[in-house]
């Protein structure tokens, strides 16, 4: 599936919720659904900068495909990790490099999020996107 369609997959689920209480238990529930990064890779190197919360990150690249897996320590920030995983996980470096990622704004999530929250978001993006360039360099 494509990045776009897994984005619209996204916007039509947060549509569903009259207020932001739902928003927020549908991102905790997200979070639940998060391929976890294995205790050994949650090192320092691997942590986003930025972030009000710890916000691991490891990146893999099979058949020129990136697979993302992380953790947080925070239910919020982990559920925001895990939308991002599930947009960009499984496509080409090519791919998460040209993802527009408006679904953020769509939904309307940056401004129901804290300026910490909203700039951990960024950067979780950002990381995703650089590994991406790092592998394509590879390819």
């Amino acid at each position: 599936m494509s990045i776009q369609k897994i984005e619209n997959e996204i916007i039509d689920e947060f549509s569903i919720f009259e207020d932001w209480m739902g928003k927020y238990e549908h991102i905790i529930e997200m979070g639940r659904s998060l391929p976890i990064i294995e205790e050994k890779y949650k090192t320092d190197d691997r942590l986003i900068k930025g972030c009000q919360s710890k916000v691991w990150l490891r990146s893999d690249l099979k058949d020129g495909k990136i697979f993302f897996t992380a953790d947080s320590d925070a239910i919020i920030t982990k559920g925001l990790v895990a939308m991002m995983v599930r947009v960009l996980s499984g496509h080409t470096p090519d791919e998460i490099l040209a993802a527009k990622m408006d679904f953020v704004e769509k939904i309307g999530l940056k401004e129901h999020l804290s300026p910490t929250r909203a700039n951990g978001l960024v950067n979780m993006i950002k990381q995703m996107k650089l590994d991406s360039l790092a592998y394509k360099t590879k390819v």
